[in-house]
């Protein structure tokens, strides 16, 4: 990347994080909204007068635009840990949702210990916002408003690192201009303002799109560090599988490894051979006996032990997205998360049967006779729309991209309930550069920024106002 094109994106992000910020607040502070939100039945339920009564987390006046929803969880997590008692929990009297007389009551019937509906989220991001809040402490804001901002520092340079590898990724075939309209189609995509909220999105766009620029580019342990932690932050980061997969087997490396599957057996003669060699070599240095490294067996000895380690490791790193995700998903994080989700959150893992019904429904809403409920469930079906045919529109120019971006727009649309398809797709980069390829017609580019940049005001206002948004 040249300096020019670093300066570009660096002032651009830095704008658009104080344009956004500054909105959110200006907004909310112009236009009060009549609550409660009725864009799905249960927000007309859950933002009813009072409903975030005793429930601190989300209501320290810090950055608080920034801090709604899922939020709560995050900024938990990051203070107390995930059975901090501050989070809501299922308890035997019922889904924890405020206190009252020091005793965590709520909705849902529940017969069982408690359990925190913290165990929903994966752990990376608020780890990093803990990280991140040691040296905000002198500040001397409060725990709650120091990991808000630790949160909100945690997604803008997520979303830095997300622009520069997503400009790395689209250079070659958009060229200078093209890269930097997918950069900034990705800031005013209509959900682009989550990647600036306590929310993963920046974190994630950054872990995955870096993951998949440093791939590039073959550098294989950076890749898979990001690529790792990208699981540990969203669900849909094992699917970094596959470009890393795919990458290694175009590599060949595993036709070094299929070559050398008859000498493993010989292999434990080359690894003793190997490791006394180095004793021999250590002691005649020690001893200033002539030097080891004149012995032409070191080489032949250690060569075919060192393409076979060389290939296998191409390959444990290749699979480092999927290898994060098992030991997660086995470990007390991962069993629990599966235990909310289905029992709190009535999610679940490629639930097609269930996405189809729900979405079937969604589209009835379309004609519902609220109309802040199908308001809402158009930006859901117009987000479904966009994702699904910018990603199947790139699969032949960028299959790279594309195959990992319908997996994540797969994995998103099979969860389950309709809400916030037009969120996740955020972490797909093939949206961005399909928009950016099609962004080369002016009048696209023009009209496109138009509808993008108003539609994300309208739900960053929203969101910052605590209606629900996606």
């Amino acid at each position: 990347m040249n300096r020019l094109a670093f300066r570009n994106i660096f002032f651009l992000w830095l704008a658009w994080a104080l344009i956004l910020i500054g909105f959110q607040a200006w907004a909310s502070a112009r236009v009060q909204p009549e609550f409660p939100d009725r864009s799905q039945e249960w927000t007309t339920t859950y933002t009813d007068e009072g409903y975030q009564v005793n429930r601190p987390l989300l209501l320290d006046p810090f950055l608080n635009h920034q801090v709604c929803w899922d939020s709560e969880y995050y900024i938990g997590i990051a203070i107390g840990g995930y059975d901090d008692p501050r989070i809501p929990h299922l308890t035997p009297f019922g889904t924890t949702t405020y206190y009252m007389d020091h005793m965590l009551v709520g909705g849902q019937q529940y017969s069982g210990e408690a359990i925190s509906l913290a165990y929903a989220f994966f752990p990376f991001y608020p780890w990093m916002m803990w990280l991140v809040s040691w040296p905000l402490k002198w500040l001397g804001l409060g725990e709650i408003a120091t990991a808000a901002l630790a949160g909100v520092i945690v997604s803008a340079l997520g979303t830095l690192g997300g622009m520069f590898a997503l400009y790395d990724l689209c250079r070659e075939k958009l060229e200078h201009e093209g890269a930097l309209r997918a950069v900034f189609y990705l800031l005013i995509f209509p959900t682009g303002f989550f990647l600036l909220q306590v929310y993963t999105e920046g974190l994630f766009v950054g872990l995955a799109f870096g993951c998949l620029a440093l791939l590039r580019r073959g550098k294989w342990l950076p890749a898979a560090l990001l690529g790792a932690a990208a699981t540990l932050t969203r669900a849909v980061g094992v699917a970094l599988i596959i470009p890393m997969a795919l990458t290694w087997f175009r590599t060949g490396d595993w036709l070094d490894v299929d070559l050398e599957w008859r000498q493993i057996y010989y292999l434990w003669k080359h690894a003793l051979s190997g490791i006394w060699m180095a004793v021999r070599k250590v002691f005649r240095d020690l001893f200033r006996l002539p030097s080891a490294a004149a012995d032409p067996s070191w080489d032949q000895e250690i060569a075919p032990l060192r393409t076979v380690l060389v290939s296998f490791g191409k390959m444990l790193l290749a699979f480092a997205p999927l290898i994060a995700f098992l030991i997660w998903k086995t470990s007390r994080l991962g069993l629990s998360f599966d235990f909310i989700e289905m029992v709190y959150f009535g999610r679940g893992v490629l639930d097609f049967g269930g996405a189809f019904y729900n979405w079937s429904l969604a589209f009835e809403y379309l004609s519902s006779p609220i109309p802040p409920r199908a308001a809402y469930f158009l930006t859901e079906v117009i987000g479904l729309i966009v994702g699904l045919v910018t990603i199947l529109a790139s699969i032949k120019r960028y299959p790279e991209l594309a195959w990992f971006s319908l997996a994540v727009f797969v994995i998103s649309w099979g969860s389950g309930p309709v809400q916030g398809i037009q969120r996740y797709i955020l972490g797909a980069p093939a949206v961005f550069f399909m928009l950016a390829r099609w962004g080369k017609n002016p009048v696209f580019d023009k009209a496109w920024t138009i509808f993008s940049a108003l539609w994300m005001g309208f739900l960053a206002y929203l969101f910052a106002v605590d209606f629900w948004v996606a």
